[in-house]
């Protein structure tokens, strides 16, 4: 059992949050009147508050909100807890949606401490049911709900590489699949990019995201053919600590049943640091053939990498 030590808003963006003693939350939107509220999925950002004492041990001077959180809680650790974990404070329920964050610009507070705990002790969340929280109440973990989605609701990134629908001449179809499928099975999806088919640029993104921790698996699609300006799989390879090669082998494999014509995508799966990253095709019927083939069995490698599993064996 935690306990609301602080409420922050602010009204406008750019502005440091002030505290207010007590705030509505409104369903699929956030704080009632706080400028970071929407219909996205960082409505409402925690920080644990032991978090903020060890960093004001060390000479920081930094009051409630300084960090743009909007709710501080003793007595939970926030980062401990994994993407989908059911918050409940009185009638208000949310459920997080994102661990850590990336700084973009280097804040007053990083800039004077050399340091900010706010990219990697940050969690941020929408809120799933109306109500009001006040300063001094109780906030719980829905503990029957983290021990059956402990390490099953990874957070997933979607990347279409595709000049056409950069450029606003197609409609981006097959990211609209691989989210739908990739919800299904219990994955959190934290991000989308749609980028032209240029190596750089792709390469850029798919490091940006894993070596800021913003998605512990990254889908592809577009870019794996045999054009010219098809480059998805040289950006992965390029980028790339280890390589996964199982996967899109497996892919091709089941692909083949389908059509002789799988021989001819060059999909990749690679890791770079603790996120997986796998290539799809870009048609929508072929994303989607090759995501449900290997949906299901996602979902131990990444318990492996994430270390939420220690071993192989037996499975």
């Amino acid at each position: 059992m935690g306990k609301i030590i602080a409420i922050c808003t602010s009204a406008e963006k750019g502005t440091a949050k002030q505290k207010t003693e007590r705030a509505e939350f409104l369903t699929d939107y956030g704080i009632k009147g706080d400028a970071h509220a929407g219909n996205w999925h960082r409505q409402v950002s925690l920080l644990s508050f032991q978090k903020i004492e060890e960093f004001r041990a060390k000479g920081a001077t930094v009051k409630d909100g300084d960090f743009g959180e909007n709710l501080i809680i003793a007595g939970i650790d926030l980062r401990s807890l994994p993407v989908g974990t059911i918050l409940k404070s009185g009638e208000v329920i949310l459920q997080i949606t994102q661990i850590g964050k990336e700084c973009h610009n280097h804040c007053a507070i990083y800039n004077v401490m050399g340091d900010c705990i706010m990219p990697r002790e940050g969690v941020f969340a929408k809120v799933i049911r109306s109500g009001f929280i006040s300063e001094g109440d109780e906030i719980s973990v829905n503990n029957e709900q983290l021990k059956n989605n402990r390490g099953r609701q990874y957070r997933v990134w979607i990347i279409t590489a595709s000049d056409k629908g950069f450029a606003g001449e197609r409609e981006d179809v097959s990211a609209s699949v691989i989210r739908r499928i990739a919800e299904a099975a219990g994955y959190t999806i934290t991000g989308y990019t749609l980028l032209a088919d240029n190596q750089a640029d792709i390469e850029n993104e798919l490091k940006r995201i894993c070596d800021n921790n913003l998605a512990n698996l990254i889908l592809t699609t577009g870019g794996t053919g045999f054009s010219l300006r098809d480059c998805m799989p040289e950006a992965t390879m390029a980028i790339a600590h280890r390589s996964a090669p199982g996967i899109a082998e497996a892919m091709r494999s089941n692909s083949m049943t389908i059509t002789k014509r799988a021989m001819l995508s060059r999909g990749a799966a690679v890791i770079r640091e603790n996120t997986l990253i796998i290539n799809l095709p870009g048609s929508p019927k072929a994303a989607r053939e090759n995501l449900e083939f290997i949906i299901n069995e996602l979902h131990h490698g990444l318990e492996i990498l994430t270390g939420n599993k220690k071993e192989c064996g037996n499975q």
